[in-house]
């Protein structure tokens, strides 16, 4: 079993998606976010992705006051990531019932703040590994640093992370196909449970995931496929999340 995690990803206060994570490739699919989020919980979702790109770019959390109303307007769990850099806004977040907190940039910048966050917080706590070239990328995708994946999750287990979000930034938003040999690569050097992300395209590409076989799957997070109407999401949460 795998939970399908639909994405809104909100810049200047609107449900987007970017192609690749590049900031002046953008597609707007609604003016309103808290729509989109009734949507998906309309269709099914038990937990909502949102990212706030704008709070990603500026290391703080620009959309918060919409974020906060998407959250309280629903019953369904949230994960929020972008612009997360310190304990006050991690403690701002997990105040308004978002369910969990996505640190990415400062996971690399600041190993103190994230060993502080995952002994107060816990499994509250996920990092963002976004994969770009070959490479981690920080600050909204724009940079690269000389980290390979397996010290950075070596780092992550010594300091007691729980759940990495794995993203494909060059297949996030092509619609090509999730990228396999990143997540195999993944599986191989950590026990880390972990939440697939970018470019997974159509059904058939959940249903290579969940070939996978692994229980450190735990989830699958959907973008583009669902606002381009690829995947049929509550069909597709039967199958993959619903069943026995």
């Amino acid at each position: 079993m795998m939970i399908l995690i639909p994405a809104i990803d909100i810049k200047d206060k609107k449900c987007v998606r970017l192609l690749k994570g590049d900031y002046s490739k953008e597609t707007i699919y609604s003016e309103n976010p808290l729509d989109v989020s009734k949507k998906w919980v309309e269709e099914g979702a038990s937990l909502i992705h949102l990212v706030d790109l704008d709070g990603a770019l500026e290391g703080s959390s620009i959309n918060f006051p919409l974020i906060e109303q998407i959250v309280k307007s629903s019953n369904c769990k949230f994960q929020v990531g972008g612009g997360i850099r310190n304990i006050d806004t991690i403690e701002k977040y997990l105040s308004i019932g978002v369910e969990r907190v996505i640190i990415g940039t400062a996971a690399f910048k600041d190993s103190s703040f994230l060993a502080k966050a995952c002994q107060l917080y816990g499994e509250r706590i996920a990092v963002g590994l976004d994969i770009k070239d070959g490479k981690i990328a920080v600050s909204g995708w724009n940079k690269k640093i000389d980290i390979t994946m397996e010290n950075a999750l070596l780092n992550f287990k010594r300091v007691g992370v729980r759940m990495v979000i794995l993203t494909s930034v060059d297949r996030d938003g092509t619609l090509e196909g999730f990228n396999e040999d990143l997540i195999q690569s993944y599986l191989k050097i950590s026990d880390i449970p972990m939440i697939v992300s970018g470019g997974v395209r159509d059904s058939e590409d959940l249903e290579k995931i969940s070939r996978l076989k692994s229980n450190n799957i735990f989830g699958v997070i959907l973008g583009k496929s669902l606002y381009e109407n690829r995947i049929n999401f509550s069909n597709c949460i039967k199958v993959y999340q619903d069943v026995s």
